[in-house]
């Protein structure tokens, strides 16, 4: 059961929690940044240490290897050691790692291990980025307000992966491929530093919140949450939920289409749609606007129609829906030949996806409760395993068949992915994991 919060004005409430919520915005714009930044200079690196597309797919995929097999564990370790210490550590990570690929010689023995070794450690720094936002949202956030909260951290997916583009595009011309990765680590050791300063992992041990907010946050929380904040689950628990498996396979599905705009949109668009560099840069921002654009709406969207309607129709038939649509849109982009209404219809795609972003970790917040941070890590496991896979996959078949081929599996794929949305909450218990466990222990409690 969730309270009522109370929107008197007899107790002022200070805001904090947006504050947060628009800095992990902004830590998020970074973490793209950071990762998109090579697939805008993958030529120019692939040229300078003669690789092939196929071996750049390689580079692209150790990264979210590294990424998909931390999640788990970054989310536990964020349940635990909280997410202000652990995001405050990352952001050094990611600096060092991703100014490290500047260093290298093209004359270095074993330079593809090299750099794949360097992008797989970029990913491991980077695992603890949503699954520590997760906590932040699962403590600071009531449950109505989640679908906003989360679409606006997302928004700086599209944001930070849009601003990539032009940006790295510029430094590239003006000063070289590594002048960009110089200023991405430079931007994340300033945001990690203010972050450090303003964040705290709970509302009552953040100085600068007001009584008001704290009582207002705790209203819109599950009493249950509450009650038994101290238990977490195990991992069996986690795993064996019939919820979280539907979530992490749809969210497979998710990070397979998405990682194609991610790591190949900016190639594809150069090498098969014949767009100089310039114009390429230009064009690839307009999915990631998309993105941007889309996360903020869908979480609205899904706060209001959960309001109304209720969770089943807010959450999971916000997100099928979704998750159609993008499939539409990915399939008739293929068959597009204008080049600038083809952008548009599969920027279209890209949107729609983001649609459902916030769907996925409302959900995984209100399954987990205090253990938010390791059933979103293993929830957001399934999607980067699926963007690992897609890296590599989406050159192997685009050499080999064609680029509206590779389009065309992860339609196929986002279809099931929606259809996976039918099995979550169909129980009708949306009180998440923790919830069912206290139903139990008091039913238990009240037999003896």
């Amino acid at each position: 059961m969730i309270e009522t919060p109370d929107r008197t004005s007899s107790e002022p409430r200070s805001g904090i929690r947006w504050l947060l919520v628009f800095w992990l915005f902004t830590i998020s714009a970074v973490a793209y940044l950071d990762r998109v930044n090579i697939s805008i200079a993958g030529q120019a690196i692939a040229k300078e240490f003669h690789l092939t597309n196929i071996q750049l797919g390689w580079v692209f995929s150790a990264f979210v290897l590294g990424y998909a097999l931390l999640q788990a564990p970054a989310g536990r370790i964020s349940d635990r050691l909280g997410p202000r210490a652990v995001l405050g550590f990352a952001v050094v990570w990611w600096a060092i790692f991703t100014s490290m690929i500047t260093f290298i010689s093209p004359n270095l023995t074993n330079l593809i291990v090299t750099l794949i070794a360097i992008r797989f450690l970029l990913g491991v720094g980077e695992a603890v980025m949503y699954p520590a936002s997760n906590c932040i949202v699962s403590a600071w956030i009531p449950s109505a307000e989640r679908g906003m909260a989360n679409g606006i951290i997302f928004a700086g997916v599209g944001f930070g992966a849009g601003l990539a583009p032009p940006l790295i595009t510029y430094m590239l011309v003006q000063h070289g491929w590594r002048s960009s990765f110089w200023v991405s680590a430079a931007l994340g050791l300033v945001i990690g530093g203010i972050w450090c300063v303003i964040a705290r992992d709970k509302p009552a041990d953040h100085p600068w919140v007001s009584a008001g907010e704290v009582n207002y946050i705790r209203a819109g929380i599950p009493q249950k949450r509450i009650e038994t904040k101290a238990s977490q689950l195990s991992w069996f628990e986690i795993i064996k939920n019939r919820d979280v498996q539907a979530l992490t396979f749809s969210y497979f599905t998710y990070g397979y289409a998405v990682y194609i705009f991610f790591s190949w949109f900016f190639i594809y668009l150069n090498s098969a749609r014949g767009l100089n560099l310039k114009q390429s840069s230009y064009y690839t921002m307009l999915p990631f606007i998309a993105m941007a654009a889309c996360s903020p709406l869908g979480g609205w969207l899904s706060d209001r129609i959960t309001k109304s309607v209720g969770k089943r129709a807010g959450r999971c038939t916000l997100a099928a829906v979704s998750m159609v649509l993008c499939a539409i849109f990915l399939v008739a982009g293929t068959q597009v030949s204008s080049v600038p209404f083809a952008v548009v219809v599969l920027a279209g795609g890209a949107g729609a996806l983001y649609l459902s972003q916030s769907s996925f970790w409302s959900v995984s917040a209100d399954i987990g409760g205090s253990s938010a941070g390791a059933v979103s890590g293993v929830m957001n496991m399934g999607c980067q395993i699926g963007g690992a896979i897609s890296s590599s996959l989406t050159a192997v078949i685009a050499t080999k068949v064609g680029w509206t081929a590779s389009f065309l599996v992860a339609a196929v794929l986002v279809l099931a992915g929606g259809a996976a949305w039918l099995f979550v909450y169909s129980s009708g218990n949306a009180d998440g994991i923790l919830g069912s466990r206290t139903a139990k222990e008091v039913s238990s409690t009240s037999a003896t």
